[in-house]
């Protein structure tokens, strides 16, 4: 991975190609991050950077967190992630990546925390078929048999059944940048990206183009 940022998602809208064709888009409102520090292969066993974003109050920040902070002579954020990348070379801590890292036509990968569902049954969670709504003697139409046939008598391990639904780390991948807006911080992405409104998400590019 070459190049990365986090961003806040704002909502979806519509812009108008040259041609007139209306494209739907999410708006990820992208401010400067921060570099907060830097891995390397030799100490670290991978080459990374660690970067921040996101305003939070300093009496928020714990005592571990600040620490970071401190060595690096940045102002706290709310958000630490790690990116890694081929080659750390050209950054150092203290430096900013901003949205116009990106350009129009550039295909990225989204990846965000999708929305929480709570518990749900396994028709919405699996989309599984439910029964016949007949007249007959069956009454129960949306139920999941847990047998696994006669002398087994256990439940397999995987087998899908109803439980809780969203929220985990999802990946949207070879979306396509319409649009950058350096001086609103603005990146507009074609199509739906996961997660709720102002989550937090990350681009970075592409990695099956």
């Amino acid at each position: 991975m070459n190049k990365a940022i986090l961003g806040k998602k704002l909502g979806m809208t519509q812009v108008f190609a040259t041609n007139g064709v209306v494209i739907p888009v999410t708006v990820v409102e992208a401010e400067p991050n921060v570099i907060v520090q830097i891995k390397n292969e030799d100490r670290d066993g991978y080459n990374a950077i660690v970067v921040a974003y996101g305003k939070i109050r300093e009496n928020l920040v714990n005592k571990a967190r600040m620490g970071t902070f401190k060595k690096a002579d940045v102002e706290p954020k709310r958000t630490l992630r790690e990116f890694r990348i081929d080659d750390t070379s050209p950054y150092s801590v203290g430096q900013t990546i901003n949205c116009d890292v990106f350009a129009e036509g550039d295909k990225i990968d989204v990846i965000g925390t999708s929305r929480g569902r709570g518990f749900t049954g396994i028709i919405f969670r699996w989309n599984m078929r439910h029964q016949d709504n007949t007249h007959g003697g069956n009454k129960v139409h949306r139920h999941q048999s847990l047998g696994s046939g006669p002398g087994i008598g256990k439940v397999f391990k995987g087998k899908k059944m109803a439980g809780r639904y969203g929220g985990t780390r999802t990946t949207v991948q070879n979306l396509e940048v319409v649009r950058v807006d350096p001086a609103r911080n603005l990146i507009l992405v074609k199509g739906a990206i996961p997660g709720p409104r102002n989550s937090v998400v990350m681009i970075r590019n592409a990695i099956k183009a």
